[in-house]
C-alpha cells in the first residue's frame, strides 16, 4: 500500500513563500495538483521518477520549483511569490509512467489527503 503524507501547507500573504513536501513510500512520477473551493482538481507540476524531468503549469511556471529527495523518498514543492488565486487545497500524488509528463488526474494512481495553502491580499 503506498502512503502520501503531505506536510507545510499554512497561511501566507500575498508575495510570500511556502514549501509543501510529500513523503512517499515508493519511487514514482509525483506531481502536484490543487483543488480551490468550486473549482476542479488542476494540476501544477510533476516530476519523474529520477528528478531529471520537470513540467509546469503555465499559471505556476517561474514561481513554483518542485523537487525530489530520494535518500529521503520525498517530492518538494517551493512556491514562492504567492498570489490570492493559489489558494487551494494541494495534493501529491504518485504514478508509473511518465510518457513525457502527466497532466491529468487520472495519470496518477495514488493521492495524499491534501494540505491547505492560503494567500491573503
Amino acid at each position: 500500500q503506498v502512503q502520501l503524507v503531505e506536510s507545510g501547507g499554512g497561511l501566507v500573504q500575498a508575495g510570500g513563500s511556502l514549501r509543501l513536501s510529500c513523503a512517499a513510500s515508493g519511487r514514482y512520477v509525483m506531481g502536484w495538483f490543487r483543488q480551490a473551493p468550486g473549482k476542479e482538481r488542476e494540476f501544477v507540476a510533476t516530476i519523474s521518477s529520477g528528478g531529471y524531468s520537470t513540467l509546469y503549469a503555465d499559471s505556476v511556471k517561474g514561481r513554483f520549483t518542485i523537487s525530489r529527495d530520494r535518500t529521503k523518498n520525498s517530492v518538494y514543492l517551493q512556491m514562492n511569490s504567492l498570489k490570492p488565486e493559489d489558494t487551494a487545497v494541494y495534493y501529491c500524488a504518485g504514478g508509473s509512467r511518465w510518457n513525457g509528463g502527466p497532466r491529468s488526474s487520472a495519470d496518477y494512481d495514488y493521492w495524499g489527503q491534501g494540505t491547505q495553502v492560503t494567500v491573503s491580499s
